[in-house]
């Protein structure tokens, strides 16, 4: 949620921001200000209500109960009373108008974010050299359904479409990256989460998924959602709790599974585990100073391409357009990596510095060494999502016999250097 006092005083310079990633047409700044005016003005009758009714009462201690000035004063006071709780009403609906305003705008992207969508996506460098082969290859379905890695077949009959099954080394070469992203986490020094799957809906506010991405998520019956990433748990270990500056940054990690309809459909080409309903995630993220935020962010970046150059994938790492940045972000990188069958990139990673945007939604604060209370940054980052991690492993390292070279950094926790059919 965005700062109404920035927006009040530097109008101008917060329209020019939203309309990297907005049409002048979506968004109207003077709604937002003219609602602002109308909070301040009922909260001030409010106010100037309350000190009347308490004056009321220090006027009636100094008179005699039962008297007739007493009677006189009763009857006024119960019609202040009235007038108090309509004034406490109107401010209410007066701050719920504004919230509502205020909360359907997307985060301000930073000066060095351009605008635009995925068209002015800048891709700021490649890493490693496209894979060759010297025969033809297959797609990972191809590739992991004839090594008896992975079952669609019996998973769509089980859940329906767009779910998938691993089974034997293909399960086990999905919990391999899942061990090798939790061990290098540890290693430098970040908290490891297992959070709740199920979240009230405010956790999905203070994310910044709702309400505009309700209906991507999973509801059950007694209106809790399956999180759709561990990073929707993460941003509200917090909230309504008051940090200490001392204690910045706060560094953590979660596994979960990752729940998502994305109502919005499928690309022809999205088959197999492209893009799923439920897939692996390893989450990371920090809660900073605005100070520590900038470096927050490279590490981020440098820990997720770490991870991706440790299985020796060919990948580039793009800066998003403001466009193409989630809603709560303000800057965003990408990790892509290589398909080599569908010869292109797909994200694997998605690197986020969101500001004080959800701790203004989630009201997360810390204290600083003078003693103010100041919002503090959020930032998360995949660190890292498996399913397509898996297609670029499988069409990467596969054989021309049929069989698939293990990823070294992944060969401790298979406890094979190659798999192979009927093995």
């Amino acid at each position: 949620m965005l700062d109404i006092k920035r927006i009040v005083e530097d109008k101008e310079v917060v329209k020019k921001a939203l309309l990297k990633r907005m049409e002048e047409k979506d968004f109207n700044l003077d709604e937002i200000t003219d609602a602002y005016d109308e909070r301040k003005e009922k909260q001030q009758e409010y106010d100037n209500l309350r000190a009347k009714q308490k004056g009321f009462n220090d006027q009636m201690s100094k008179v005699e109960k039962g008297s007739d000035e007493f009677k006189k004063l009763i009857v006024e006071l119960k019609n202040l009373s009235e007038e108090v709780k309509e004034a406490e009403e109107e401010l209410r609906e007066a701050e719920e108008e504004l919230k509502k305003k205020l909360e359907v705008l997307p985060n301000l992207p930073d000066d060095d974010v351009v605008g635009g969508g995925k068209e002015n996506n800048r891709v700021i460098r490649e890493i490693g050299e496209k894979p060759e082969f010297g025969f033809k290859i297959k797609d990972h379905l191809e590739i992991g359904e004839g090594l008896g890695m992975i079952d669609m077949d019996r998973a769509t009959k089980m859940a329906g479409s767009n779910f998938a099954m691993y089974t034997g080394l293909g399960a086990q070469l999905e919990w391999a990256m899942i061990n090798y992203f939790i061990s290098e986490h540890i290693k430098d020094g970040y908290k490891m989460i297992l959070p709740p799957h199920l979240l009230v809906e405010e956790s999905g506010y203070t994310a910044g998924q709702l309400p505009k991405f309700k209906d991507d998520v999973y509801w059950v019956q007694d209106g809790s959602m399956l999180l759709p990433t561990a990073e929707t748990a993460l941003a509200n270990i917090y909230r309504n709790e008051l940090l200490n500056e001392a204690d910045l940054p706060i560094k953590l990690f979660g596994y979960t599974p990752c729940y998502r309809r994305e109502a919005g459909g499928y690309r022809a080409n999205e088959r197999g585990l492209l893009r799923m309903h439920q897939f692996n995630k390893v989450e990371m993220f920090q809660y900073t100073t605005p100070e520590q935020s900038e470096a927050a962010l490279e590490e981020l970046l440098n820990k997720a391409t770490n991870l991706v150059d440790g299985l020796g994938l060919h990948y580039r790492v793009s800066q998003l357009a403001a466009a193409d940045c989630s809603a709560g972000a303000a800057k965003t990188y990408d990790v892509e990596v290589w398909l080599p069958y569908l010869q292109t990139y797909y994200e694997v990673s998605s690197i986020s510095n969101v500001r004080d945007y959800q701790a203004r939604r989630g009201n997360i604060k810390y204290k600083t060494g003078e003693g103010d209370n100041k919002y503090v940054h959020m930032l998360n980052a995949s660190g890292l999502a498996t399913s397509r991690l898996m297609v670029a492993v499988l069409e990467t390292y596969q054989n021309e016999d049929g069989s698939l070279t293990v990823p070294k950094a992944l060969q401790q926790f298979v406890g094979k250097e190659k798999i192979e059919k009927g093995k």
